[in-house]
């Protein structure tokens, strides 16, 4: 699985909107929709995966749900993941 040294977690909670965003930020970046309301941020040159955002992500939010996504990307985050209101 790929590790990152540096994992960023931002939400917006009045958009319902969830970003990961891995290392260091791509000079040049495009979006691929992966399913309804997730997209990936990648890095254009190395096509490396750079981020993760979930729109609707309280409607979405299941403990599994996000370890799902993770895993489905080979992508390891140094924490468990808890979700409560």
């Amino acid at each position: 699985m790929k590790k990152y040294e540096t994992i960023d977690i931002y939400y917006d909670e009045a958009g319902d909107f969830l970003e990961i965003s891995f290392g260091v930020p791509p000079e040049t970046e495009y979006t691929e929709d992966i399913e309804p309301d997730i997209f990936l941020t990648k890095d254009k040159e190395t096509n490396e995966i750079k981020g993760i955002g979930i729109l609707n992500f309280k409607s979405k939010a299941k403990e599994t749900f996000l370890k799902e996504i993770l895993k489905k990307l080979n992508i390891s985050m140094p924490l468990d993941i808890s979700i409560s209101e």
